[in-house]
């Protein structure tokens, strides 16, 4: 891919704040998530520019270099290395052009913009004292295991990198875990890697955001005089008190009960509940007559 803008695919002013771009990052997040927009490649597709925006101007190190090059990057890499060539010449440093530089965005296949790639851990030659190269691991996880904080250990270019992952990490989110990369070259420091979470929902619940979303089966003399359930839900069991008459696609709002939200503490989204009115079977005589004379006094 070639540049892109990281302020307008955010939709902010380059004067944003941290705590701006972070709102814009979780704001955008929420409708162009992949389980929002099943099949939309189109989404798919903002939906990395938007990680790959928020993994830069979110990192100030990153950010300021984005702000010192931005559409000219290019120019500005061949003018450091001049810069630094020119100095090598005349010190008696770097000799016979030792100075590799950058050969272009070979950041996770091509999934990034050559900005990214090239400026932040590209494929390089790795000569002259370039820092190593950035990785990139898929992990799995649950729904249940992404609703706690956990720890995980696993492999990478076999070497074994225990993180903990925080509560309410999103699917298809993208973390950073700094110099767990490729190895830098005389002495210059290590790469960093990148992890994306692939996080499936779960058979009886959906998440969009922060939000959770459930179907429960309700049975008919509940749903027609009213009563109660109970309800399993990754954070426990919740008791439900259902009203007199509730209707078949009945929708019900539980505040607080949804995900936890990324990295912070004791905030949650909302569960959303359908009741699916459930009709009996195998009825009696005696109960078949009952429904026949309810039938017969309403009309």
């Amino acid at each position: 891919m070639d540049f892109i803008d990281y302020y307008k695919i955010l939709g902010i002013e380059k004067s944003a704040t941290a705590d701006e771009i972070k709102k814009a990052y979780r704001k955008l997040a929420r409708k162009l998530h992949p389980d929002v927009n099943p099949g939309d490649n189109e989404a798919h597709k903002k939906f990395q520019q938007l990680n790959e925006a928020n993994a830069v101007l979110s990192d100030p190190e990153k950010r300021k270099k984005y702000d010192q090059y931005g559409q000219n990057w290019e120019q500005g890499e061949t003018y450091e290395q001049q810069r630094q060539q020119q100095y090598s010449d005349n010190s008696g440093g770097f000799q016979g052009g030792d100075f590799g530089g950058f050969s272009g965005g070979g950041f996770g296949g091509g999934d990034f913009s050559d900005f990214f790639g090239s400026m932040f851990g590209g494929r390089g030659e790795q000569r002259g004292g370039f820092r190593g190269q950035d990785l990139n691991s898929e992990l799995s996880l649950t729904l249940e295991q992404a609703y706690t904080s956990q720890k995980q250990t696993f492999s990478v270019n076999g070497k074994n990198i225990r993180i903990t992952i925080p509560a309410g990490v999103e699917n298809g989110q993208t973390i950073k875990i700094k110099g767990q990369g490729g190895k830098g070259a005389s002495g210059a420091p290590d790469g960093d890697l990148f992890i994306t979470f692939k996080i499936a929902n779960d058979k009886d619940l959906k998440r969009v955001g922060n939000d959770l979303y459930t179907t429960t089966e309700l049975d008919l003399y509940t749903a027609v005089l009213g009563g109660s359930l109970t309800l399993d839900t990754l954070g426990g069991k919740i008791k439900l008190n259902v009203a007199p008459e509730t209707q078949n696609g009945t929708k019900i709002r539980l505040k607080g009960k949804g995900f936890p939200v990324y990295r912070h503490d004791g905030q949650f989204g909302d569960l959303y509940v359908t009741y699916q009115v459930k009709i009996p079977v195998n009825l009696t005589e005696a109960q078949k007559k009952l429904f026949t004379e309810l039938a017969a006094s309403a009309t």
